[in-house]
């Protein structure tokens, strides 16, 4: 994305994932810990609809931009939705398989960070961790 530094990506497809009420959304910092990427954004929707909304509303948002994700794996099937955009990566799980597959354990020692307001009042909204699953 033109004009924009990593974290800045980070926190505009962070946005996005909350525009379309992204659940339980994690923002990592794993530039010290993969070559794959400075950022990983982890998040949940209730549906494999959702999942695939979520996904969808960040490529419309880029889009207006010019900008598109070097790949998208997952997108029909809705369960986990992988967009790659170079420095950083947006995992979007059917919450079942986020917890399944735990990427927050497996990137653990992995910085979290918090995001400026109003973002972070949203994260906090958008939460499904303290509830039961379906």
């Amino acid at each position: 994305m033109t004009g924009f530094d990593s974290r800045e990506k980070a926190i505009l497809l962070s946005r996005f994932a909350l525009e379309k009420k992204a659940y339980d959304l994690v923002l990592m910092e794993v530039r010290e810990a993969t070559s794959i990427a400075d950022y990983f954004i982890i998040c949940s929707g209730r549906s494999d609809r959702q999942v695939q909304s979520i996904a969808q509303g960040i490529e419309e948002k880029l889009a207006e931009r010019g900008v598109f994700p070097l790949s998208v794996e997952g997108m029909t099937r809705g369960q986990w939705v992988l967009m790659d955009f170079s420095d950083v990566i947006v995992h979007i799980f059917y919450r079942p398989l986020r917890e399944f597959y735990d990427l927050e354990g497996l990137w653990a020692h992995a910085p979290r960070l918090e995001l400026p307001e109003p973002y972070a009042t949203l994260v906090s909204q958008f939460r499904l961790r303290d509830e039961q699953l379906p």
